[in-house]
Order: C-alpha cells, then structure tokens, then sequence
C-alpha cells in the first residue's frame, strides 16, 4: 500500500461507540475521539432504543416510540457538539430499534464504513459488561471488525498518554 492509499484508508476509518447510559460510555467516547484527532478518521454513535413492545392502542405506542427517538436524536446531538470540539469534525449519527446486541452486529454488518468497535469495560466488580461479555464470548465470530475495550476508569490523562 503506498503513502496515499494508506493515508485514505485511514481518513476513512470509523471508531463506532455504542451509547448507552453507562457511566464508562463517557470513556470509550473520549478514547475514539482522541484516536480520530490523533490519526485521522471519524467517529459514530450509535444509539439503539428499546422497541415499544404491546401496548393496547396502536397511537400511545407510536407516540412512546417518537418520543424515544427524541431522546435519542438530542442526547446524540450532545454528544455531536463534543465530538466535534475535540476531533474537529461532525460524527456519523445512528439510531436502531431492538436488542442492543442484535442491533450492533446488524449494523456493522450493513455498514463497510465502520472500521473499529469501541467499547469501554465496567468498572464495577460485576464483570465487563453485557455487550462486551456477548461480543468476547458467544458472539464473537460474528463481529466483523475489529473490539478496542477501553477500561472504564481510565482517566483523562491516560487517554491521551495511550492514543
């Protein structure tokens, strides 16, 4: 690969993060953030929203599901503006409905743009997390890109000392 081809192929490289409401998603953000603004690339947040489920009329179940779009689109519109404060440039914006799980392994199977799955641990005792144990574990051979796990209590010092 010459100079100019491996300087595209990793302008075009994406750091997806999953956001979910976890503490340490602030973690795999700020690691994906500094990877793009240190060596190029672009991030993505993917946001997936819980499916309504039954509900008894039709309407309260279409208005629970937009009013959870909302939510998605303005906590994703948040996260955006830091984005773009540290790395210069707009993130990709995603919003799935499903199982968080499901709806990940869909999309990076859909999507040839994203390069790289940034996940951060947690910090608590209680293991790593679901995604991350599923994606190491009996989901493993389904991830078709490469899983950065960030550990979740790394500080902002040592984010920027390792990216």
């Amino acid at each position: 690969m010459d100079e100019t081809a491996a300087a595209k192929a990793r302008r075009d490289r994406v750091f997806l993060v999953v956001v979910d409401d976890s503490a340490e998603r602030r973690v795999a953000l700020r690691y994906a953030c500094l990877r793009v603004r240190n060596s190029g690339g672009r991030v993505a947040l993917l946001r997936v929203i819980e499916p309504a489920g039954q509900v008894e009329w039709a309407g309260v179940g279409a208005m629970l599901a937009e009013e959870r779009r909302q939510e998605a689109e303005k906590l994703l519109s948040g996260l955006a503006a830091e984005v773009n404060e540290i790395t210069g440039g707009l993130p990709i914006l995603l919003i799935r409905e499903g199982e968080p799980r499901d709806a990940l392994l869909a999309l990076v199977e859909e999507d040839p743009r994203i390069s790289i799955l940034v996940l951060a641990s947690a910090t608590g005792g209680s293991g790593p997390g679901p995604l991350i144990a599923a994606l190491t574990g009996r989901y493993a051979q389904k991830l078709g890109v490469p899983l950065t796990i960030v550990p979740g209590a790394m500080s902002e010092a040592e984010l920027e000392r390792v990216t």
